[in-house]
């Protein structure tokens, strides 16, 4: 209990509550300029970080990563733009509520489960750090493997009305992440001698270019069409949020509780937890054709995994000194820079530290919600611009996220060409989530499986010779014939019906 008051002592500090709250502006700028990611808000405070002791340098990495993850929520419901990756997976959903005249119950949603996604994955962390950094610790490339098949699948299931051209997108997706250097060899595969393709094609450029570069083409196309017209005023956002949460109370716990497993697992991340928990809320839902067409259901579940897997990346982070993400590999050398090496110890040697980091994360998840509701007052400007200025500006935004990630004009060219595919899918009626789902999960399932099969010298029943192997195996295969077996039975019904 001691270490706990020493804890509260430091974050009640003004100096510390100061920069967390300096922290969380600079956190919501950021994220809410698409291009400008988490892990990007987080490198450029490392920095600031060097002249600060390690409560409030940790309280300000904390803050400004929650805030950015939420923030990105914003312009990815207002402009289909999502802001970070970890928005990708629910961006045509919540921007179709934004065109059925909902955006304040999205942006209601976002903000406040957001929050409590956030304060979730805080409790886990604090509860159950070591039982899941070990659960994490057994993950090896077989495991990795199969995580990586299984949430392939979540493309079919994002777009099941279309699932032969959900295929194609995913595909495609798959393809074009394998333009650049192989991951074992490093033989440069795709780069038609271009010396900028053997870096590969960026994902957060390709991201904005399908999503929002494709969108101001269409606008381009009609540019006062009154279908793509936007909603163009937005009132209280947290009206009508009493009977959604008594409603999808489940959502919330189910997402909240994928996010935090997935966080945990190195690698993995909010924008993966995002992915797996759309694509489980609509395999589950009792309503699942309205997927796609603005359904809050699929919002809620995705937006409280991404940040709940916040904190479940800290788990491993903390307690070995493994990164959950990018943004805690980040945190790693913080920690390291400061004398609180990261493992076991930690929790024995600066117990009152570890402590006054958990309350930073209850603190900042607190303050999003008032904090995110002037920002979201603040951005609903933007729907009363009339479109032929705001498409302009949509697309200088485009290119200066895109520019700032590669630090090129290569980035640009990314873009503007992934723009132009993504408005010729639509236009054929081709979804391009999927596709993005293949350019996020392409490297992990090529690396671990090439790796997978060196170490068992080519023998693929390897695969299935680890107990977490074993499950992750056989949960996907039954996945993948489950979907099989009802492709077929509807085929068989349609050709019965025909013939009646």
């Amino acid at each position: 209990m001691g270490a706990v008051s020493a804890a509260f002592g430091l974050i009640a500090d003004l100096n510390v509550l100061g920069v967390i709250l300096g922290s969380a502006v600079f956190g919501i700028l950021v994220g809410a300029i698409p291009g400008l990611t988490a892990t990007m808000a987080t490198a450029l405070l490392v920095p600031v970080t060097f002249f600060m002791p390690p409560v409030p340098a940790l309280a300000a990495i904390v803050t400004a990563t929650a805030m950015a993850i939420f923030a990105g929520d914003i312009p990815s419901t207002l402009l289909r733009m999502p802001g970070t990756p970890a928005s990708a997976a629910y961006t045509d959903e919540a921007f179709a509520m934004t065109r059925k005249g909902e955006a304040e119950l999205a942006l209601g949603v976002n903000v406040v489960y957001s929050a409590l996604g956030g304060l979730f994955g805080t409790l886990v962390l604090m509860l159950a750090a070591p039982a899941l950094a070990d659960l994490a610790l057994g993950f090896s490339s077989f495991e990795y493997f199969w995580l990586a098949c299984l949430g392939l699948t979540c493309g079919v299931f994002i777009a099941s009305l279309t699932p032969l051209k959900a295929m194609v997108s995913l595909l495609f997706g798959l393809l074009v992440s394998t333009v650049g250097f192989d991951a074992i060899a490093g033989f440069p595969r795709f780069t038609f001698g271009v010396t900028e393709m053997m870096q590969g094609v960026s994902f957060i450029p390709a991201m904005i270019g399908l999503f929002a570069v494709s969108e101001v083409l269409r606008g381009m196309a009609a540019p006062e069409g009154p279908a793509s017209a936007p909603q163009r005023r937005i009132g209280n956002v947290l009206r009508g949020l009493g009977p959604i949460m008594a409603r999808y109370w489940p959502n919330m716990l189910r997402g909240n509780a994928i996010g935090t497993l997935i966080g945990a697992l190195p690698g993995a991340g909010a924008d993966i937890a995002a992915w797996v928990s759309y694509a489980v809320s609509k395999r589950f839902s009792r309503e699942p054709e309205k997927f796609g067409t603005g359904h809050v259901e699929g919002v809620i579940d995705a937006t409280s995994a991404n940040n709940a897997a916040l904190g479940g990346a800290w788990i491993p982070a903390l307690v070995f000194g493994i990164p959950g993400d990018s943004i805690t590999a980040i945190v790693i050398g913080v920690l390291y820079m400061k004398g609180m090496n990261p493992g076991p110890t930690v929790f024995v040697q600066n117990p009152q530290l570890i402590y006054a980091v958990f309350l930073a994360f209850i603190v900042a998840n607190l303050l999003m919600v008032p904090l995110g509701l002037v920002a979201i007052r603040g951005a609903t400007w933007i729907l009363r611009v009339p479109r032929r200025v705001l498409l302009p500006i949509i697309l200088l935004f485009c290119i200066v996220g895109s520019f700032a990630i590669t630090s090129s004009a290569y980035g640009i060219v990314i873009m503007l060409a992934a723009g132009v595919v993504g408005w010729i899918m639509e236009e054929n009626g081709i979804p391009v989530a999927p596709a993005i789902l293949g350019l996020v999960l392409g490297e992990l399932l090529e690396q671990t499986f090439m790796t997978s099969m060196i170490k068992a010298q080519g023998d693929l029943l390897a695969f299935f010779d680890r107990p977490l192997s074993v499950v992750l195996g056989t949960l996907t295969v039954l996945v993948w014939a489950g979907a099989i077996v009802r492709a077929v039975l509807k085929l068989v019904r349609a050709r019965g019906a025909g013939h009646a």
